[in-house]
């Protein structure tokens, strides 16, 4: 089996950024912000190893939920999109993230084991739980993914970083508090350092601030997609 990993929706590449740190070698495929279309995107068979990627969560999210009151959701359901690649490429193993109320991914042939990870379980400041899904073929010893978590979480408490840079203000009152939307240059510094990626990151880029909070809010804490990598590493050792 090959050792490359395939990336689906990358993005800016958080999460491809922690299967490197991890020692995996990464190939990202086509996505929106690039100009791509996984739609139209066939991976050949058998040349991957794993499958990694976080479809569009927009649909699913909390704010999705104003669709009841006649507002369309903000994103297609792309997780079939997800199934369809990892159907093609036969990997090895496959990793799906997104958040806890989207659909599982389902891929004939494959084991599931599902994860709800919040970051600052991992030690860190911010306040970020996700849904991963690890897939692995029948013949794997083991589908199940172990996480090592920090003895302790962190002392401050940062909100979870989000896309469009809503925030929610803790209050008193009958809802208990109100969202604002922040995506000024010093609320960037925040979530990157929050996201776990270094002071500079995106300094050169040639997108608009509100254009680089979009894009790290979309992406996977580095700490966690970190965490993600290691218990995939540990779970193929374990496989003769």
């Amino acid at each position: 089996m090959s050792g490359l990993v395939l990336s689906l929706f990358p993005g800016i590449g958080l999460l491809d950024m922690a299967f490197e740190a991890e020692g995996f070698c990464v190939v990202r495929g086509p996505d929106l912000l690039w100009g791509g279309d996984i739609r139209r995107f066939h991976p050949p068979a058998g040349k991957f190893g794993g499958v990694i990627g976080g479809p569009p969560c927009q649909r699913f999210s909390p704010l999705a939920q104003a669709g009841r009151k006649g507002i369309q959701p903000l994103a297609d359901n792309l997780i079939p999109e997800f199934e369809r690649c990892v159907y093609e490429a036969i990997p090895g193993w496959f990793v799906m993230e997104n958040v806890v109320a989207a659909p599982l991914p389902l891929v004939r042939g494959y084991h599931r084991d599902t994860l709800l990870l919040n970051n600052r379980w991992l030690g860190e400041e911010q306040n970020r739980l996700r849904r991963f899904t690890f897939g692995s073929l029948a013949q794997m010893r083991s589908p199940w993914l172990s996480v090592e978590f920090a003895t302790f979480e962190h002392s401050s408490v940062a909100p979870c970083v989000t896309a469009n840079g809503t925030q929610w203000e803790r209050g008193k009152g009958k809802n208990g508090g109100r969202s604002r939307s922040d995506r000024s240059v010093k609320a960037l510094a925040n979530y990157v350092r929050w996201q776990g990626l270094p002071e500079d990151f995106l300094v050169d880029a040639p997108l608009t601030v509100e254009g680089k909070v979009r894009v790290v809010g979309n992406g996977v804490p580095l700490p966690m997609g970190r965490a993600i990598a290691r218990a995939v590493k540990a779970a193929l050792e374990a496989t003769p």
